[in-house]
């Protein structure tokens, strides 16, 4: 029985020294793989899409907050057209930028999905975070559409709500 104290202080100490494991929400998918390699048409249609992101929310009061876990999708609704997306940047509460997944043009293939998941453990964004998404559409096809769920579980209970992103009238 004496033993048990330093055997369980040493297990403490021992699961306290593990590596942090990374944010893939500073990790995301491969963006090179994507990357458009040739010159786009000139004839493309450019558009912005705004998105908010809520990284937190007040529960009860402004002292108590949840984290969650959101997934952007960017959906490109094309049977035969490809989404070409320039930008995204991932914005704060108060509009300070704070990362840029890609500033390099990247393709979405016709009826492909593709995600960036901010960790609910991400604090930087806070409770009124956003992105803006810059992208191209040839003529007569369909804009991407750009959405996010939001969730997470306290116990019980299970948060979860969805947001739409807004084209920008003006980039």
């Amino acid at each position: 029985m004496k033993y048990l104290l330093p055997i369980a202080l040493v297990y403490l100490l021992v699961l306290s020294c593990e590596e942090p494991k990374p944010l893939s929400s500073v990790d995301p998918v491969n963006w090179d793989k994507r990357t458009v390699k040739s010159a786009l048409s000139d004839s493309l249609e450019s558009g912005s899409t705004f998105l908010s992101i809520y990284s937190q929310i007040y529960l009860r009061t402004e002292n108590d907050q949840a984290d969650l876990t959101a997934t952007i999708s960017l959906h490109n609704p094309n049977r035969e057209a490809q989404v070409y997306v320039d930008k995204a940047v991932y914005y704060n509460t108060y509009g300070e930028p704070i990362r840029v997944y890609f500033d390099k043009t990247i393709f979405i293939k016709p009826m492909e999905t593709v995600q960036i998941v901010i960790d609910g453990v991400d604090k930087e964004g806070g409770t009124g975070a956003n992105f803006i998404f810059d992208w191209k559409i040839e003529p007569n096809t369909n804009e991407p559409i750009i959405e996010a769920i939001m969730i997470s579980t306290y116990g019980q209970q299970g948060i979860s709500f969805v947001t739409t992103g807004k084209k920008l009238l003006r980039s």
